[in-house]
């Protein structure tokens, strides 16, 4: 009984935005979840050092995931890539999922079914030279700026890592997730041991959702989507990229990733933004043509908030 009442609230709090189709029931998992607190929708970000510091962000349609540095020891090779996760539910859920120590499960709430690895998983960056990707271990530092309101916002700054044999670079990245949207907006600014400009290599994971996506690749408008597989027991999830067209150098793919290529000068912040959407969450996405669709028009501004001294 307790199963049928929540799954009853579940679909209830899924429902799809107007003109719409209602979400599909998910497929519900043998272990509960804890019920939450606070049902009140809002943007959080959270520190899970009981679980070697992952850093957890979410808003009321979307949720993700970077690790920290005491993963490194733990689940190699672990990295700077960054994790999605499906949601159905507008309230915060991420840590409350995490600490039933089954996140891969789903207990009402959403679920973590993307398997990031070493790939740059929902938007990771590194430096591409010599036709190779070279890319940083998880993140050293961080600082919680906005958190249990309309938006959730934290830095976090990444060791210096080596390009080749001849340079070292390292990173600060601020992430800014509002309410009421899909994507991140993520602000960049690397420095470098020596000068001269940079290529950039941002990347979605060509198999963290699964083998063989529908992809999409939009220049034009700055755009790699990716959906699917769909998988009968957890759904599926989009995937999209977003940059600057004007800053693109070109788009190509490595083994793991589809990169967008940018360039920039060590020091100076540049902006992209990275989002996902669950087939069986919020937002009501049903196919990889809705989803692509959604991803090309969703109003982005590319401008550095730190160049005004903005706080976004």
């Amino acid at each position: 009984m307790r199963r049928s009442i929540a799954l009853l609230a579940l679909l209830t709090a899924a429902a799809a935005a107007p003109g719409q189709d209602a979400p599909l029931p998910p497929v519900v998992g043998p272990l509960p979840e804890p019920p939450a607190a606070d049902r009140t929708p809002g943007a959080r970000v959270i520190l899970a050092d009981y679980r070697h510091d992952d850093l957890l962000w979410e808003n009321d349609r979307t949720a993700h995931r970077i690790y920290g540095h005491a993963l490194e020891a733990v689940e190699p090779p672990s990295g700077s890539g960054i994790d999605a996760w499906g949601k159905n539910v507008a309230r915060p859920f991420m840590d409350r999922q995490l600490r039933t120590g089954d996140q891969h499960a789903f207990h009402g709430e959403g679920i973590d079914f993307y398997h990031v690895g070493s790939s740059r998983g929902m938007g990771g960056l590194g430096i591409w030279f010599d036709n190779k990707l070279w890319t940083s271990r998880n993140f050293v530092a961080h600082r919680i700026l906005r958190t249990g309101g309309r938006v959730a916002s934290f830095e976090v700054d990444y060791a210096p890592w080596p390009v080749d044999v001849g340079r070292r670079v390292w990173e600060t990245r601020r992430f800014s997730l509002p309410m009421g949207t899909h994507f991140t907006r993520m602000e960049s600014t690397i420095r470098s041991d020596r000068a001269g400009p940079l290529t950039i290599g941002i990347g979605l994971s060509k198999r963290a959702g699964g083998d063989n996506p529908t992809v999409t690749i939009d220049r034009a408008r700055g755009l790699i989507a990716l959906w699917g597989p769909e998988n009968a027991d957890h759904g599926t999830l989009g995937l999209a990229l977003r940059v600057d067209p004007a800053a693109i150098v070109d788009i190509r793919q490595d083994a793991d990733n589809y990169l967008i290529l940018l360039n920039a000068v060590p020091a100076r912040p540049f902006v992209y933004y990275a989002g996902s959407a669950w087939s069986r969450g919020v937002g009501g996405f049903r196919s990889a043509a809705a989803w692509t669709d959604h991803a090309r028009r969703a109003p982005l501004d590319f401008q550095p908030a730190t160049r005004t001294g903005q706080t976004r």
